[in-house]
């Protein structure tokens, strides 16, 4: 058995240097990387969606820590100045509230800070012994007057009070609930990667694996599974997401699994063509010659010898998913209230399109826009760059 081992392995690589390229994976691989890596970095629009991509993923880890409202979802509501244009400024009279605890630094990293305080928005004040007047906004013609102990507002540290008057910019105006819009837009890209990488690594799971057999084992695997895949294929994706979110049910999680139960389909069809030419190669038949088990050479030969077609699809997934979060989102059976998403934020705002500030609904709808064609193009320079025939 060792003889003909040997034989095979010597007539369908009559080099050994041969034989070492092709049976090694490492060391391809990381050619073929460096190589793709080098073309990527010429593509100047491939490398700018790079750069947005990984300048919203920072700001998606570290939001909270940047935003200007840093309170879990971002929704500390001020209802006196909902739909506020960019660049609106507000002096507020913080009021102590209690039986808020103060969460651990991971948490307020991953989840918000619990405010304190309630942000009571004020145009003027004036102090009169132990007591504040403060006039407090109602709108922009209409103030009214209120007056609070000192004492309680600062804990019995009357020297204090100056801290309690705080002055607020919103860069990018308020929503209809008198939110930040920056720090909505900003927590809510969380949403919108978080979707597009779970639905991608659901559809690359599931996509591979039946890909992988329907195109390597082929008689009647083949024929079950292709038409699971058809079948699949021919029901309209956002009928199919609706179905499977509906089954679900509303929230977070389920759309996650919704959209990624959804995608599947091209990459099982990519896949399977893949091993259909990359099986009948040289190297996987040395490697079933040299007695490898069907499991080895699908995984450890053939799969890694196609990442650059999944790489591809996985980018332009991931902005489909990115698409179709935002649509059920706006349709209200994805991401829930009041949690930001960029899809929620159009439905909540979209009616001051045609009133006197309509950048509320068009921020989101620009981010939205921005980040897919960023994928887009990140997935053409992908694929320009790991065309192995140029």
């Amino acid at each position: 058995m060792e003889r003909k081992k040997s034989e095979v392995t010597e007539e369908a690589f009559p080099h050994d240097s041969t034989l070492i390229v092709l049976c090694n994976m490492k060391e391809p691989s990381n050619s073929v990387a460096a190589q793709g890596w080098k073309r990527l970095k010429k593509n100047k629009p491939a490398m700018a969606g790079f750069i947005i991509i990984v300048f919203v993923m920072l700001l998606a880890i570290f939001g909270y820590m940047i935003v200007p409202d840093n309170s879990p979802d971002a929704d500390l509501q001020t209802i006196e100045i909902q739909a506020k244009k960019p660049g609106y400024t507000q002096m507020f009279l913080l009021i102590p509230e209690t039986g808020n605890t103060r969460p651990n630094p991971i948490e307020e990293w991953f989840m918000g800070k619990k405010s304190t305080s309630r942000y009571l928005p004020i145009t003027g004040y004036e102090i009169k012994g132990k007591e504040l007047i403060v006039s407090k906004y109602i709108d922009e013609d209409t103030t009214i007057k209120q007056v609070y102990s000192i004492d309680l507002l600062t804990g019995n540290k009357p020297g204090n009070i100056s801290s309690q008057i705080v002055t607020k910019k919103y860069w990018l105006g308020t929503d209809t609930f008198g939110r930040d819009m920056l720090s909505r837009l900003v927590v809510g890209a969380r949403v919108s990667l978080a979707v597009g990488f779970i639905a991608v690594l659901v559809s690359l799971i599931l996509g591979i694996l039946l890909g992988a057999l329907a195109g390597y084992y082929r008689g009647w695997i083949d024929e079950v599974i292709m038409w699971f895949v058809n079948v699949t294929w021919s029901i309209p994706t956002l009928l199919l997401v609706f179905a499977v979110t509906i089954a679900m049910g509303k929230g977070f999680w389920q759309i996650f699994i919704a959209v990624g139960l959804t995608m599947w389909v091209s990459v099982a069809r990519l896949v399977r063509g893949q091993v259909l030419a990359l099986k009948e190669l040289e190297f996987v038949q040395a490697a079933r010659a040299l007695g490898y088990k069907d499991g080895r050479i699908i995984f450890r030969h053939i799969i890694p010898n196609m990442l650059g077609p999944l790489m591809v699809i996985a980018a332009g997934n991931f902005a489909t998913a990115i698409i179709i979060e935002a649509g059920l989102s706006f349709l209200g059976i994805g991401v829930q209230a009041p949690q930001p998403s960029w899809g929620l934020m159009i439905k909540e705002n979209y009616h001051f399109i045609i009133t006197h500030n309509p950048l509320m609904a068009l921020l989101p709808g620009f981010a939205i826009m921005i980040l897919v064609l960023s994928f887009n193009l990140l997935g053409n320079g992908l694929r320009d760059a790991l065309d192995v025939k140029d």
